[in-house]
């Protein structure tokens, strides 16, 4: 199968540009071994390189790639199938931008294909190529500093333990939600957990078909009498609901707003997070109690944003407060242009809409310093804090060295 990869990169600063002309022999002869084809393109800074051929040999040589120091800030721009080859000649071709104009260097590209019927204007390749040439994606690539830039210094003034009630059937695990240059918490998510910590699937196993709609109502009243014990005083507490809890629950709304104040809470500080997961089947009905959520004070996020059924669908029908962005797209979004592009036009929307942005999953610093630099703020994840049962985990702030 044939296989392309088009990467860009980051020449690393301590590389003298003078030995290009070898990196780019050394390259050609890797390819020739590999029997895989490169166009190379440099602008004095960068590399965008185009790789054709079997899926094993050009796996291999992106992995070679990837690990040599020559290279940093190497996002993954396309990885795709093609019938041939675009370019045919086996090697590795280097186009150097600062040695032709815009106008002749595409030209110059095609004149390397395999046939000018193969590279059109409409191929995605040449697209990239065209894009990197005219320098059109500079808003959208972040040179992120290395990962020795931050230490992680852990704060454990705020950890705290307690307790769950001892007629609670569960228990919760409180991550904090936070701004990192600010240091400070925004909120704090109530996980559920069985009474020995077992994940939110243990504890719902437990309820029969429907039931566990029921049992995820009742269970808030826990994380509220947690939440007091805990002492969060005006932090905001984030709590999950099935959206299905929503509709089959009888005045499901009214229990939430009592098991808020019996606990000493205002409606104003509490935020119900549902998922986009579960196929919500009476979407009227549903929406019909957010507007009633809505209206008591209650603020509504939409969790794992982008990984389930409707996301798209449920921001037309209502706009959330905030949404949490689903960490299978933050997960090495700095090295993955696809979830980059997609970061973007997630942000650009709800930008439009006035929808503050969460991104949780985070577990790399780098994961955190692309989001940083596109512009979210607000972040959730095992870098900062794991979540603790039954209490507020300490934190790992970022400070620069």
């Amino acid at each position: 199968m044939l296989t392309t990869i088009i990467y860009r990169s980051h020449l690393s600063d301590d590389v003298p540009v003078k030995t290009l002309d070898n990196l780019a022999t050394d390259a050609n002869k890797i390819n020739e071994n590999f029997d895989v084809t490169g166009i190379l393109l440099f602008d004095g800074t960068h590399f965008f390189q185009l790789l054709e051929g079997s899926d094993e040999a050009v796996k291999a040589i992106y992995e070679r790639i990837c690990a040599d120091s020559r290279h940093h800030n190497l996002v993954e721009l396309m990885y795709d199938y093609a019938p041939s080859r675009r370019f045919g000649n086996v090697g590795m071709e280097l186009f150097d931008l600062r040695k032709y104009d815009k106008e002749t260097v595409l030209q110059a590209v095609l004149n390397k294909g395999t046939s000018k019927y193969q590279l059109t204007y409409d191929d995605r390749a040449l697209q990239f190529l065209r894009t990197f040439v005219e320098a059109r994606e500079k808003a959208n690539y972040f040179e992120i500093p290395s990962t020795d830039t931050w230490n992680f210094v852990l704060e454990s003034e705020l950890e705290k333990a307690i307790a769950p009630p001892d007629a609670a059937d569960c228990s919760f695990a409180f991550q904090p939600i936070i701004d990192p240059l600010m240091q400070q918490i925004v909120s704090l998510e109530a996980l559920i957990r069985t009474r020995e910590g077992d994940t939110p699937a243990a504890y719902f196993a437990q309820f029969p078909g429907e039931n566990i709609y029921a049992a995820d109502i009742k269970a808030k009243s826990v994380a509220f009498a947690l939440a007091k014990k805990l002492d969060i005083q005006d932090l905001t507490l984030s709590i999950n609901l099935l959206p299905m809890s929503l509709v089959m629950v009888p005045n499901a709304v009214e229990l939430l707003l009592e098991q808020i104040h019996a606990n000493g809470l205002v409606p104003e500080q509490v935020v119900v997070e549902v998922t986009e997961n579960e196929v919500i089947s009476q979407l009227e009905a549903f929406t019909g109690a957010v507007k009633q959520l809505r209206a008591a004070g209650i603020s509504i996020a939409l969790d794992d944003f982008g990984a389930g059924f409707a996301g798209l669908s449920l921001l037309s029908r209502f706009q959330p407060d905030k949404i949490k962005i689903d960490r299978n797209l933050i997960t090495d979004i700095h090295k993955s242009g696809p979830k980059q592009a997609i970061i973007h036009a997630i942000l650009k929307c709800c930008s439009s809409l006035e929808i503050g942005v969460i991104a949780e999953g985070i577990e790399k610093p780098e994961e955190w310093m692309w989001l940083e630099a596109a512009g979210i703020s607000h972040f959730q994840g095992f870098l900062f804090a794991r979540p603790q049962l039954n209490g507020i985990p300490a934190i790992a702030w970022p400070e620069i060295q």
